[in-house]
């Protein structure tokens, strides 16, 4: 099914020259559905990313259910952060840095804020295109000024430069599988979490995760899971209030990164049932507002930006990208960010159903509505490549349920895909 996905989704605008606008500039070498261009190439990187691909694929599985819990821990990360870097370095160095350095992202414009508290104070009224010339560039005016206040932060600390930033942006987005494989075992279900690891740490999302803000994004929702999951497992008062706290300020700050992560709460109401209590549901939520308010205090208010923002949406290309293909393209391309084994791991657990793990059928299934919202909001036409990597790693979650003869092989097929994303195509994020 993934496969016939993904044909068709590349094929069908070649065959009928059906213009999807896949990518903001027109280009016969477009590769839809993918925000990309066709640019086969080897680089630096090449040589150590098949390493990591081969040893992953060798060891990985056994490795997952062999080490100690904090071993695995560490391992994920070590390994993710060189599975990032390689596939980056396949660009050469400029394939860690060109994206963040892109006028049309954050840190150029991070550089040029003096007065925070004016730029949050006038960041609605910049957001439309009527605003020009002052209005923000592509990808500001697209998120809440909590992204662009992360690169500010970055560059106050010294480490606004290109190359800085983004080895701050891999070190953050390589805690993912870490903060997934937490809540995981904090919910009752580290055999499973010990299975889907590899799944976690090694597969195409790295193409994207390596060079795109939207790591950090990822990042910061999986340990806002991962501190709600504590919270819903905790039996002591003082405990479950200082976690659940700690859970909603870091989701609430969710919503200040980008408008798409108010459908974490779908996620977050997984992770309470499977922790059988909805104790830290009101202490979270009440927090959550917490950053939100305070955003509000300095002038920008989320609910009055949202309508404006979504008229500069409507307003730019994705008034000329045709819903009757994204609403099904965006699938086939969450199928090569995720990976091409998706497919059989969710078919698996939904003929599983209830026999498959509890927290496992929760978590992915709640991923699964999340995915499914999105793509109806009609917000999310085309490069949910990079848009959707904060809900990537919790529908990987049912990799968990694959038989075991399946694992390695399905693994492989997971870094064949990174591989050849990565070595033909040119990725724009």
């Amino acid at each position: 099914m993934v496969a016939v996905l993904l044909v068709l989704a590349i094929g069908l605008p070649r065959w009928w020259e059906w213009e999807v606008y896949s990518h903001s500039t027109p280009d016969p070498s477009n590769v839809p559905p993918l925000h990309s261009l066709w640019e086969p190439k080897v680089g630096p990187g090449t040589v150590p990313a098949l390493l990591i691909a081969l040893l992953g694929w060798r060891y990985g599985p056994s490795l997952a259910e062999r080490l100690s819990w904090s071993r695995l821990l560490v391992a994920s990360y070590v390994v993710g952060v060189a599975w990032l870097f390689a596939l980056a370095y396949v660009d050469g160095a400029e394939g860690v840095t060109r994206v963040l350095g892109n006028p049309y992202e954050y840190l150029e414009t991070a550089r040029t804020v003096t007065d925070v508290p004016a730029m949050i104070d006038e960041y609605v009224s910049r957001i439309p295109y009527a605003a020009e010339p002052d209005n923000w560039v592509t990808h500001i005016a697209g998120h809440p000024p909590g992204a662009l206040l992360f690169f500010v932060v970055l560059d106050r600390l010294g480490l606004g430069g290109d190359d800085a930033a983004a080895v701050v942006v891999i070190l953050i987005g390589a805690t993912v599988p870490a903060a997934v494989l937490s809540t995981l075992r904090t919910l009752g279900a580290e055999p499973a979490a010990r299975r889907a690891a590899p799944f976690l740490t090694l597969g195409p999302a790295a193409v994207w995760m390596a060079v795109s803000a939207d790591a950090v994004f990822a990042a910061v929702a999986a340990w806002g899971l991962a501190a709600l999951a504590v919270a819903a497992t905790r039996r002591t008062s003082a405990a479950l209030v200082g976690w659940s706290v700690l859970a909603g300020v870091v989701l609430g700050s969710c919503l200040l990164l980008s408008y798409g992560l108010a459908l974490l709460g779908f996620l977050a109401l997984a992770v309470l049932a499977a922790g059988r209590s909805w104790r830290p549901l009101p202490v979270a939520a009440i927090s959550a507002t917490a950053p939100i308010l305070a955003m509000a205090a300095f002038g920008y208010t989320l609910w009055e930006a949202f309508p404006v923002l979504r008229e500069r949406y409507l307003d730019g290309l994705a008034a000329d990208r045709p819903a009757t293909y994204w609403w099904w393209g965006n699938l086939a391309a969450l199928c090569l960010s995720a990976g091409p084994v998706l497919g059989a791991a969710l078919g698996r657990l939904a003929a599983l159903g209830r026999q498959a793990d509890r927290t496992v059928l929760l978590l992915a299934g709640a991923a699964v509505a999340t995915i499914v919202a999105a793509d109806a909001s009609g917000m999310s036409k085309a490069e949910v490549e990079r848009i959707w990597l904060p809900f990537v790693p919790w529908l990987l979650v049912a990799t968990a349920v694959l038989p075991g003869r399946w694992r390695q092989w399905g693994l492989a097929l997971q870094l064949v895909c990174a591989l050849v994303v990565q070595h033909l195509l040119y990725t724009s994020w």
